[in-house]
Parts: structure tokens; C-alpha cells; sequence
């Protein structure tokens, strides 16, 4: 059941998937398109070179059933076949068929085994009589038989004679003989109704031996003991064995499809199949040995009154450097066939495929540079925001200028490293370089977990504000806490004289402040007001290991949960006296909460100080 199911998804998917027209132009009943599913695999094989396809034979029954013989080197595979050819029938024929299995075996070929499986193929119509009226009488369906069609003639003559009959008119009966007439004039007329067919052919075959061989330079003609009796001329210049009359044809050619042994027998029960056949290495001339061997394609046609088979057929060629390995030209081929058409055809085809899959390359190459372009767009903005804020960068980025704006109220903190000029003499570069590096490493860590703005830095000096550029009322708080961050992040920075942990002072002031961006070529978001000279005198002013405020930035965090002390009144370099305090710690945060840890990191650090007292 499943296999079956699968079946019809295939054959939904095959529709869907662009072959819907291909499909229905197969046959114009179940009988011809089972026929012709071979020649549909043949033509696939020309794009799917790798394909390795089924073959179907059909044959009608006297009761109207069929027995549907399936070959395929994949075993197990055989209930696909009831789904697919059984939606196929509804979709195609609007008919529903049964098939059962009534054989089954395995049949020894040149490629090993195949298994052979034969089906009996019921059809049961699933239209009522109008409805198959309408259906067969489409351009599509012409199935009637003639007796059919009387019928329904007289139904309709005696429909209208009741009608006459009941306006009160008299009418006169319509001899059978005249029925004739009407079937002529209607089918003439609309040419909906299915007239016999009778061929008319000469008394003498009006074309002589010497022209067909010219005009079919690629047929052969054999016996039943495969005694080759003619040739095309093209087929003779290949194979020049072929002139030799009475050879036989199975020492110079092989059958690649269908898989089956190269006796009248196997092609006769095949005869609807396409064959191909492949020339022998071994008989060709040597001008062929190093080439790729000659296939022919074509069909088989059995002619009884002098028992031999014609095999019309075309040279296998796909495209132009298939005719060119084997040394042939186009004037090889004959100007009505096909073939020609085909090479050149699938060579404009592959030009565009070409074409195609270099354009796929080139976007794909695309993809890549654009993918690269955003991850350094990204590094490029990165560090441009690290530089400026974001909206001052868009702005500049738009190309806008950027004005600058006041801030009635910010907090500033200014830091530097106690002893730093007499650490500088006596250490290397590259020391003063670590040193500094491990320090603003750690502060600007801690600028993302206080949500800081980082102005600059200069030397050993570290500068940040609270409440600029996007204002906020906790400006100061902020700050404060980053300034604890700041004193426990020192400790972790070793003096490269001493071997200690280095000492930092830091000193904050709130107040205003005006902001911009100053210059073109290194653009900086600068600050400017006498807040900025403050806070930086309570930096120089303050104590190593302590936190220096201005009796402003005091009083924004009087109420927010800061120890602080008072230091007393203090002469100020270019301010004169000035009251100010020491901030000692936040009452509701921990060391791990001002230092932004995460639980991971705590998790190490107490093992660490766990592994240390043991």
C-alpha cells in the first residue's frame, strides 16, 4: 500500500514538477501511453545520462484487459507500478483500473538479472453514459465504434421527432441507408466522429533501392537468422562490413536497450520498444578503435511477407563533441532527420546551461563578498561605535552634521595611575603598553555592565560620563558604581616595579556640560564646561585607592544607597576652597554585582578560593 501510494505522489510530483504536458501527449489511451513510456525514458536519458530506467511492454487481451509486462533491474520496486499507471489512467483517461500480479520471476540478461513482472490490467469506467458522451466527444477522445454512434444518432432523431410529434406535425420515417449521408456530413462538417481508416497503397513501391538506401543512409534490414539483406549508405561508410550482404548482424552490433539477447524472438516481443544498438570495437575498422563506439537509436518494424525486420534508426548523438569524437559531420546524417535538429538544439541547451551555471557561480560569488562586506560592515561600525556614540555615528555615516547639544546635568569621572610618570622610567615600553592595556581592558568591560560612555583616554588618564550622550536620571549612580568597579579592577593590574597591584585615583563631578563631535579626518565626541575642569581637578586632588566627589556629585547620591564620608574643605588648583567627600561603597550591591560577574566566572572563582585554603 505504501509503495503504491508512493506511486501516485511520483506521478503528482512528475506533473507538478513541468512534465504534465510531456505526459499527456504520450498516447490517447492507457494502451499507447504504456506504449510509449520507453521512448519518454529514451528522450529523459538524454539529460539524465546516469538514468537508469524501467521498460514496459503492453499486451491487449481479446476481454479488452491488457497484460502489462514490467523489467527492472531493481527488485522490489514493482508495486510502484499500480500507483503510477493507475493516476495516470484517472487523470489521463478519467478511467479506473485494477492490476494484479499474475507473474513474477527473474530472467538472466547480458547485465545480470532482471526481474519480470506481469500484471493484469482491468479498466473499469467511472463516468456515467452522458458524461462519457461529452468526454468522447473532445478532439482528444475519438473511441467510439460505430455502432455507437448510430445509437446515438437515432436517440436524437427520435427526440426530435417527439417534439414534432407533439407540435402536431407529421414527419417521415428516415431510411437506414441515409444514415450514412449523415455520418458523412457530420464527420466532414466538425470532424468529431470516428470514421474507419483504410490505407491506399500502390501496386508497385515507387522508389528505387539505390534512393531509399540514400534517403534512409541509417537503416538495416535483417532476417530471422539476423542475415543482414541492406544498409544505409551512412551506416556502410561507419561499418564497411554492413556491404558485405549475408553477414550477421549481431557479430558487428550489440543491444544496449532493452537488455535483452539479440534474436527475432526478444525483438519481436519488444517491437514497440526504441532500440539502440552499439557497434563492436572489435569489428570496427582501425581508424574507430581509439573513438567512442557508434550508437544507433531507432524502431523496429517486422515485415511479414518477406520475413525481415527494418530497423530505421538515427546516429545516438547528443551534442557536437559526440559527432566530433566519432569524426562525423552533420552532412552524415540525413537533412529530414531529426538528429540534426537535436544536436544542435541540445548544444544551444548546454550553452545556456553553461551560461546559467555561470551566472549561479557569480551569485554565489556574490553571496560570499556580500556575506564578508556585512562581517566587516559589522567590524567597521564596531569600532566606529566605539569611538563615537551610535546615533553621532549614524548621523555622520547619513552624512548629517552633528550639532552640538547641552546637558543640564552629567556626571564625570576622571582616573589616572598614582606614580605613573616614576613607573615609566623605570620600566621598558612594552611593560607601561601590558600595563595599560590589562587596566582599560578591565574599565571598559566595566563600561558596558554600568552603561558608561567612554569619552577617552589619555596616557594613564581614563575619562567616562553618566548622562551623556542619551540622558538619564541615574547618571550619577551609575557612574559611582563603575568607580567601585574601577578600584577592585586595579587591584587585579600588577605594578611591572614593584610586582603590586597598581593604585588609581579617581575623582567624579556632576554638572553641565556641552557635547560634540570635534574635528574631520579623527572625528571625537568631546565634552566642554568647567564640569570637565572639576572633575578632573578632583582626580589630582584625590588620595590613591579612593574615590574623590565634589560636593555636587555628593548630593546626587546622598539618598541612593552610597556610604560616603566627608573630607572637609580643600584648596582646589584654580578653584579655591571647595567641600568634598570620599565614596566607600554601595549598601545594597555586592562586589560580584559592581563587577558585573557572571555565574559562570563565580562558579571558577570560588573553586579557586576553595582549592587555595585546602
Amino acid at each position: 500500500m505504501v509503495l503504491r501510494q508512493f506511486g501516485e505522489h511520483f506521478f503528482e510530483f512528475c506533473k507538478r514538477s513541468g512534465y504534465d504536458h510531456m505526459l499527456r501527449t504520450l498516447g490517447g489511451n492507457l494502451h499507447e501511453f504504456i506504449e510509449n513510456l520507453d521512448a519518454l525514458h529514451s528522450y529523459l536519458s538524454l539529460s539524465y545520462q546516469e538514468m537508469n530506467a524501467p521498460s514496459f511492454r503492453v499486451e491487449k487481451n481479446g476481454d479488452g484487459s491488457m497484460h502489462l509486462h514490467y523489467y527492472s533491474d531493481r527488485r522490489g520496486l514493482c508495486h510502484i507500478v499500480p500507483g503510477i499507471i493507475g493516476a495516470a489512467a484517472l487523470d489521463f483517461f478519467n478511467i479506473d483500473i485494477s492490476m494484479e500480479i499474475v507473474n513474477q520471476a527473474e530472467e538472466e540478461e547480458r547485465t545480470g538479472k532482471k526481474e519480470h513482472i506481469v500484471f493484469l490490467v482491468t479498466q473499469n469506467p467511472i463516468f456515467s453514459y452522458k458524461e462519457r458522451n461529452k468526454l468522447f466527444s473532445s478532439p482528444q477522445n475519438l473511441a467510439y465504434s460505430e455502432r455507437q454512434i448510430e445509437n446515438q444518432l437515432n436517440k436524437e432523431v427520435l427526440e426530435k421527432a417527439d417534439t414534432v410529434r407533439g407540435r402536431g406535425s407529421a414527419i417521415c420515417p428516415v431510411k437506414k441507408s441515409h444514415w450514412k449521408k449523415i455520418r458523412g456530413m457530420i464527420a466532414l462538417g466538425r470532424g468529431k466522429l470516428l470514421r474507419g481508416f483504410d490505407p491506399v497503397y500502390p501496386k508497385n513501391l515507387w522508389i528505387d533501392p539505390k534512393t531509399f538506401c540514400n534517403g534512409l543512409p541509417f537503416h538495416m534490414v535483417f532476417d530471422k537468422e539476423l542475415r543482414v539483406k541492406q544498409a544505409g549508405v551512412s551506416i556502410q561508410k561507419i561499418v564497411p562490413g554492413l556491404q558485405t550482404m549475408g553477414i550477421c548482424l549481431d557479430h558487428y552490433f550489440s543491444i544496449t536497450h532493452p537488455e535483452v539477447p539479440f534474436t527475432i524472438s526478444s525483438i519481436q516481443k519488444f517491437i514497440n520498444s526504441q532500440f539502440v544498438f552499439q557497434t563492436r570495437r572489435e569489428m570496427m575498422p582501425e581508424s574507430w578503435k581509439q573513438r567512442p563506439m557508434l550508437e544507433l537509436r531507432g524502431q523496429m518494424i517486422w515485415m511479414e511477407p518477406v520475413q525481415c525486420m527494418l530497423y530505421l534508426c538515427s546516429p545516438l548523438l547528443r551534442t557536437l563533441h559526440e559527432l566530433e569524437e566519432r569524426q562525423m559531420h552533420i552532412a552524415d546524417i540525413a537533412p529530414h532527420d531529426v538528429t540534426r535538429d537535436l544536436i544542435l538544439l541540445n548544444q544551444q541547451r548546454l550553452a545556456e546551461m553553461e551560461l546559467s551555471n555561470q551566472l549561479e557561480r557569480k551569485k554565489e560569488e556574490l553571496r560570499t563578498l556580500s556575506k564578508h562586506l556585512e562581517e566587516e560592515k559589522k567590524k567597521t561600525e564596531a569600532l566606529l561605535y566605539a569611538m563615537l556614540p551610535q546615533h553621532v555615528a549614524n548621523q555622520l555615516k547619513e552624512g548629517k552634521r552633528v550639532e552640538a547639544g547641552e546637558f543640564k546635568e552629567c556626571t564625570i569621572l576622571f582616573s589616572d595611575v598614582v606614580t605613573f610618570t616614576s613607573i615609566c622610567a623605570q620600566c621598558e615600553p612594552i611593560q607601561i603598553v601590558l600595563m595599560l592595556n590589562s587596566m582599560y581592558l578591565r574599565f571598559d568591560r566595566l563600561t558596558t555592565v554600568h552603561d558608561v560612555y567612554k569619552v577617552e583616554t589619555i596616557g594613564d588618564a581614563y575619562m567616562v560620563v553618566g548622562g551623556v550622550p542619551v540622558p538619564v536620571s541615574s547618571h550619577a549612580e551609575r557612574v559611582a558604581n563603575f568607580a567601585l568597579g574601577m578600584i577592585i579592577a586595579a587591584k587585579g593590574v600588577k605594578n611591572p616595579v614593584s610586582g603590586n597591584p597598581i593604585q588609581i585615583r579617581v575623582g567624579i563631578h556632576t554638572g553641565p556640560v556641552l557635547a560634540g563631535v570635534v574635528g574631520e579626518k579623527m572625528p571625537r565626541y568631546c565634552l566642554f564646561g568647567d564640569t570637565v575642569n572639576i572633575a578632573s581637578r578632583m582626580e589630582s586632588h584625590g588620595v590613591p585607592s579612593k574615590i574623590h566627589l565634589s560636593s555636587s556629585a555628593y548630593q546626587c547620591l546622598k539618598y541612593k544607597n552610597f556610604e560616603m564620608t566627608e573630607r572637609g574643605e580643600i584648596e582646589v588648583k584654580g578653584k579655591g576652597k571647595m567641600h568634598t567627600y570620599f565614596l566607600l561603597r554601595n549598601k545594597t550591591a555586592t562586589e560580584n554585582e559592581i563587577m558585573g560577574r557572571p555565574l559562570k566566572e563565580l562558579c571558577q572563582l570560588r573553586q579557586r578560593r576553595t582549592s587555595h585554603q585546602l
